[in-house]
């Protein structure tokens, strides 16, 4: 169970889901389960272990299961499924809920919806949904931006100029995502999603000018709502004396929420363009993600490295 919790009625809107009963306004019933659950098993008389927190979908086979049953076996089995009081019940495929449904419905205050789906493709909208709106999050100060297609989260002290380099990658056709604060959830074991929280979304600070909304000044297309975050880039002032990755050849990786996503640290001084900076680390992240490495290359050609994978 996550956390988190999202309402029915998104799950409808997502879903394009109809309502064939509800005992009160969809957006106030809530969701905390990311599975989604077909009962058969339970409507066959098997009731140990059942998760009445989960979504509850019946599709044909379960339908066809319940009409060769007897009218009293049905019945039991029926209130049974609904004395759980699940969350909902979503019919698949334009088929209509039986009188004995909305019977136990009504009595046990259990919203049923439907939907034109097939059964497993609207489990797989379903659980997409679930994911991201109940993943765990957290906040981070900084700046997110799409460059080349790539999530790119912007850390920093205040000041360092992750704004400054957001809006100059705007200006040269990239995307913001979220300036100041960035909601970053686990919506698997391998992805992490960034978004802005609704308040403050399209908008940036910079220093000197104020507060402006990027998608009135530079169009809808300067901007996007959500995006993976696929590389972490950390500015920090430049330190003489400090040894500096100059060649590239071991990946380096942040932690967020378990998920480790490949970082470098890029240190700012007067006369480094860090907009052509991150457009270039995008793509040589690309590049890597494609199984090409330029400075594993350079040292075979020097003869450093034999046993190599490019």
């Amino acid at each position: 169970m996550s956390d988190f919790s999202v309402s029915l009625a998104k799950l409808a809107e997502e879903a394009n889901l109809t309502v064939a009963y509800t005992p009160c306004e969809l957006d106030k019933i809530k969701v905390t389960a990311t599975e989604v659950y077909r009962p058969g098993i339970l409507l066959a008389g098997y009731y140990e272990n059942f998760d009445n927190t989960r979504v509850q979908i019946i599709g044909l086979t379960e339908m066809s299961y319940l009409e060769e049953l007897s009218t009293t076996l049905r019945d039991m089995r029926l209130e049974k499924l609904f004395s759980f009081q699940p969350p909902a019940v979503i019919i698949t495929r334009d088929m209509q809920p039986l009188s004995e449904m909305m019977q136990y419905a009504k009595q046990y205050s259990v919203p049923i919806l439907m939907s034109a789906e097939m059964t497993s493709a609207l489990m797989g909208v379903l659980i997409t949904t679930l994911n991201k709106e109940l993943a765990p999050r957290i906040t981070r100060h900084g700046v997110l931006v799409e460059v080349y297609g790539e999530g790119i989260l912007i850390l920093g002290d205040s000041g360092v100029g992750k704004s400054e380099t957001a809006i100059e990658l705007v200006k040269r056709g990239h995307r913001l995502i979220a300036d100041d604060a960035v909601e970053l959830r686990r919506v698997s074991n391998r992805s992490i999603l960034g978004t802005a929280p609704a308040n403050i979304r399209h908008f940036i600070e910079l220093r000197g000018i104020g507060i402006i909304n990027v998608a009135h000044v530079f169009g809808i297309g300067s901007v996007r709502s959500s995006v993976e975050v696929e590389m972490v880039v950390q500015l920090e002032p430049w330190d003489r004396t400090k040894n500096y990755d100059r060649t590239g050849l071991d990946t380096e990786y942040y932690d967020i929420l378990g998920v480790q996503v490949p970082s470098m640290l890029i240190p700012v001084m007067p006369g480094r363009n860090l907009a052509v900076i991150l457009e270039t680390a995008a793509i040589n992240n690309r590049t890597k993600e494609m199984g090409y490495n330029a400075a594993k290359e350079l040292l075979a050609q020097l003869g450093l490295q034999d046993d190599i994978s490019l």
